[in-house]
Parts: structure tokens; C-alpha cells; sequence
């Protein structure tokens, strides 16, 4: 997906994830999610945390640290998803939290370094972005790793892994949250 909007002018939401900051294009989110346990699936890769309902729709919640490879992250008061659009179809990612709105400049974004990296293609690229101090004063500077979400496979036919059961149970005990704006279940498995 192309990170660029008018201008080359790009907004991204940021989050923390460990000790790295991550960005995603703003377009591709549907919704921040307060954390609320899924329900777990059968037979399904150790990143997909299970599925929860969004307004009758069955999305699958995938933890994103697991799916980068990385320790999972340990749930707290600001851990929340990010429901987001891939490919017309909805994936909720676990992350420890969400920073700020940043807009950028598609000039600014570079390259990700040619090392051995199992899934390079989940990074579109990095940024620098400069901060400003929880007093309002002392700008930092930080790097941000762009996800590329349509090269973030959590893939293979979910239908065919949501047991029917999973599925009436979750649409029963889940929240109403979102408007059915792209309804369709994710691929699920790697």
C-alpha cells in the first residue's frame, strides 16, 4: 500500500510496541480498541490471539509482537488494538500503546537497511520524527519503523479456521463498536 497522500503528505498513527515506536498510515485504520480478551481459537498460529465481534462482523485479534517474532506483550491498563482495513478486510493488532497522529512527508521516509531479517517486507520503511517533551518544551528525536500492512500476512482463508461455534459465541458476547464499514473475514494463518 502506498503511504502517500496529497502532496506527498502522509498522516501515520504511532505506537509503542517493546521499546519500538511503529507507524501506520492513518487511512488504513478503522479503530482504537480499549483492550478485551477475544475468544480463542483451535488450531491456529500462536500470534492469532482469537476473534472478537465488531458490529456482526468476526475479526481476527493478532497479537503483533508475536507476529513480528518478537516476547508477546504483556497486557496493561494502556494496552488497546488497532482495528484496522487490509485489503477490504478487518484484523484487530495488539500493541502496548498508541502515541500521536504525526503527519510527514513521503520525501522523509527511508529505506529499510538491507540486513537478514525475516520478514523485511512488514517494514514500507523508517522516519525520523522529532517530539515534543511531556512539558511541551524539549523536542526529541525518534525513529519509527512504517509497517506495510498488506505485506503483514496474517493469511489463509479464516472461514475455514473459525469453527461455527467460535463464531456464534464471539458475535454473542462482543461489544458493538464500529459501523459495518468492510465486512468479510481475514485470512488468518502464515
Amino acid at each position: 500500500m502506498s503511504m502517500t497522500e496529497n502532496a506527498g503528505e502522509l498522516k501515520m498513527v504511532t505506537f509503542a510496541l517493546g521499546q519500538q515506536t511503529f507507524g501506520i498510515d492513518m487511512r488504513s485504520l478503522i479503530e482504537i480498541r480499549e483492550w478485551a480478551a477475544p475468544t480463542p481459537l483451535p488450531s491456529v498460529p500462536s500470534y492469532i490471539l482469537g476473534v472478537t465481534n465488531l458490529r456482526g462482523t468476526v475479526v481476527p485479534i493478532v497479537g503483533l509482537a508475536e507476529r513480528l517474532g518478537w516476547t508477546p506483550s504483556e497486557i496493561h491498563s494502556r494496552s488497546c488494538v488497532l482495528v484496522v482495513s487490509i485489503a477490504g478486510k478487518q484484523a484487530g493488532f495488539l500493541v502496548d500503546e498508541v502515541n500521536d497522529i504525526v503527519g510527514i512527508q513521503e520525501s522523509q521516509i527511508q529505506p529499510a537497511p538491507d540486513v537478514e531479517i525475516q520478514d523485511t517486507n512488514v517494514i514500507a520503511g523508517l522516519v525520523q520524527i522529532n517530539t515534543r517533551g511531556t512539558d511541551g518544551s524539549n523536542a526529541t528525536s525518534m525513529m519509527v519503523l512504517l509497517l506495510d500492512l498488506d505485506s503483514l500476512t496474517v493469511t489463509s482463508t479464516a472461514t475455514a479456521l473459525l469453527p461455527t461455534a467460535a463464531v456464534a459465541g464471539a458475535a454473542a458476547s462482543a461489544p458493538a463498536a464500529i459501523p459495518a464499514a468492510a465486512s468479510g473475514a481475514l485470512d488468518i494463518a502464515a
